[in-house]
């Protein structure tokens, strides 16, 4: 099992038959950023699935359906606020024929796609959080679910964010995951490690890849000196590029 960290929240996951890839975007769609992640050459006899867990440019790009010229056996699997109508597709020159390999999920569904079982849950923001089977492993990506906690907005809308955030995460809490990516956004300050700090204390995960740093890596090495619990210590996979690779085989 093979993971490359792209860049933001965008993973390759690569296992023997089958090839995951999460909310992955061309790196000049966010303004005030570059980011550099770039798909490496895949095998094309692979299942390769292709997740976007809501419509923000940075988790969405129409684009990545331009895969489906390169890779024969490629789905899409999207979240349904990122639909697309058939003419739309075709005015942006998209074959009729595309609409075959999307798949719109919505919140707490169960699909069976191709080879892979997905669930879904209820995002914080916007979409959905994926909870995916595939070839015996288990992987949640979260998407934009999260404890957002954000000064000056209340406690009214803080408070109903943290119920929303625990609600999703107790529907899981028995659940064992090979593989996570988990939201650290340097953006919410000292409130960053609400959420991740959460998972780690309730979610039963192998390897935990923090994700949504806007390029802030040193969050991760920050949040490390915030817990002498070294189970925690081990389960976290330190992060200090883009286009970085892991290798858990």
């Amino acid at each position: 099992m093979k993971v490359t960290f792209l860049h933001h929240s965008s993973f390759l996951v690569e296992l023997e038959h089958t090839i995951l890839l999460f909310d992955y975007f061309a790196g000049d769609r966010v303004n005030g950023f570059c980011f550099t992640g770039a798909i490496p050459p895949l095998d094309s006899e692979k299942d390769f699935y292709v997740f976007a867990s809501h419509k923000h440019q940075d988790h969405f790009d129409m684009d990545n359906l331009k895969l489906a010229e390169q890779y024969k056996n490629v789905r899409f699997v999207f979240s349904k606020d990122c639909k697309m109508t058939r003419n739309f597709l075709k005015k942006h020159g998209y074959p009729q024929e595309i609409t075959e390999k999307i798949t719109y999920t919505a919140p707490e569904k169960t699909y069976e796609i191709g080879t892979m079982k997905v669930r879904t849950l209820t995002s914080t923001d916007e979409g959905v959080a994926f909870c995916v089977q595939a070839e015996g492993k288990h992987i949640y990506h979260a998407g934009d679910l999260n404890w957002w906690h954000w000064e000056g907005v209340g406690d009214l809308i803080n408070g109903r964010m943290e119920r929303s955030f625990k609600r999703e995460m107790r529907k899981i809490e028995n659940e064992h995951f090979d593989l996570a990516f988990v939201l650290l956004d340097p953006r919410q300050e000292n409130d960053a490690w609400k959420g991740f700090g959460y998972f780690m204390r309730h979610i039963d995960a192998d390897h935990v890849f923090p994700m949504h740093m806007w390029q802030n890596y040193a969050m991760i090495e920050q949040y490390k000196k915030r817990t002498d619990n070294d189970y925690f210590l081990s389960r976290i996979v330190t992060i200090t590029k883009e286009n970085e690779t892991f290798d858990f085989s």
